[in-house]
């Protein structure tokens, strides 16, 4: 009988935690969490991750590492993204992680993390068994996948996250709506330029997106007065209402935007070059909605995780 495995999803922005019990090829949730560290912070300056980011984020790792053994985890699969594959001292880092969380640490590709995200939306929408694009909007890259069958049949990885948005577009005061079309032309032209038409004209039927910008966007179009994943899983998102989040949350500043509920202070100024991405990624797929997947890269590399435990 499989003990429970755990798995660490550490992000440019979040680093998260999920610790189950296998049940099967499904499982059972003992713990999970997240918690904003930034690790990506002033990366676009010199290319490398600094030492407070480092710090505190190794510090995260560990004790997430640390919580996971006393749950009974025997395996701990740790897996970096984009800050860390990008950065010019990525070697000094992964070894001090190791050295504090006690565990290892992979560094996967922009395409290796699209195939584990949809591994994990699949797991978690297995009506999916059509052609479908979907979106992960992180916090120092975005993946588009071409899915079909349940597999990748195309994808990119695009170095547009939002961290390094918000450092150069960032506002901390209301949105100023010519400022934000500027951006949202930005983001356009990138995705026009590196988001191939064999992943965007695909007569895929469904659009879905994951990660933390349009599940907080679903949440507070819910009107959830706390975060609920089985009710933002799953739900259509449509243009008029991501319009809608835009209008309340560009009307705030970040300090108000980080007390309403759903939306943790650590995300409230990277929501609005989230959203400025969800849009365009809405727009370059000519689609007028979206479905939400609480479930992504973390939950993909717990599922890959049990097929070699198995």
């Amino acid at each position: 009988m499989i003990g429970p495995l755990a798995t660490v999803d550490l992000g440019t922005n979040t680093v998260r935690l999920l610790v189950v019990a296998p049940d099967g090829p499904a499982w059972r949730t003992l713990h999970q969490t997240q918690r904003v560290t930034r690790l990506g912070e002033g990366q676009g300056d010199t290319g490398r991750l600094r030492p407070e980011p480092m710090r505190r984020t190794a510090a995260t790792v560990a004790e997430f590492a640390r919580a996971a053994r006393a749950l009974g985890a025997a395996r701990v699969r740790i897996v970096a993204t984009s800050a860390v594959r990008e950065a010019a001292n990525r070697e000094e880092f992964v070894a001090r992680l190791e050295r504090e969380a006690g565990e290892r640490v992979e560094v996967v590709s922009g395409e290796e993390e699209a195939r584990l995200t949809l591994k994990g939306v699949i797991s978690g929408l297995p009506g999916l068994d059509r052609s479908f694009v979907l979106f992960d909007i992180g916090g120092g890259s975005t993946e588009f996948v071409l899915a079909r069958g349940g597999l990748p049949a195309g994808a990119v990885s695009l170095r547009l996250g939002v961290v390094a948005l918000q450092e150069e577009w960032g506002e901390s005061g209301p949105v100023r709506e010519e400022h934000f079309a500027r951006l949202r032309r930005h983001v356009e032209q990138r995705l026009a330029a590196e988001v191939p038409e064999a992943i965007t004209a695909a007569p895929a039927a469904l659009l879905v997106g994951t990660a933390g910008t349009v599940t907080t966007l679903a949440a507070l179009e819910l009107g959830l007065a706390a975060y609920d994943p089985a009710a933002v899983h799953g739900h259509r998102l449509d243009r008029a209402a991501v319009e809608r989040q835009l209008a309340r949350l560009g009307a705030l500043d970040v300090r108000a935007r980080g007390l309403l509920p759903c939306l943790e202070p650590g995300r409230a100024d990277v929501i609005i070059p989230g959203i400025a991405i969800c849009l365009a990624a809405m727009a370059r797929c000519g689609r007028e909605s979206l479905v939400v997947s609480d479930r992504g890269l973390r939950e993909g590399i717990l599922a890959e995780l049990l097929e070699t435990a198995a």
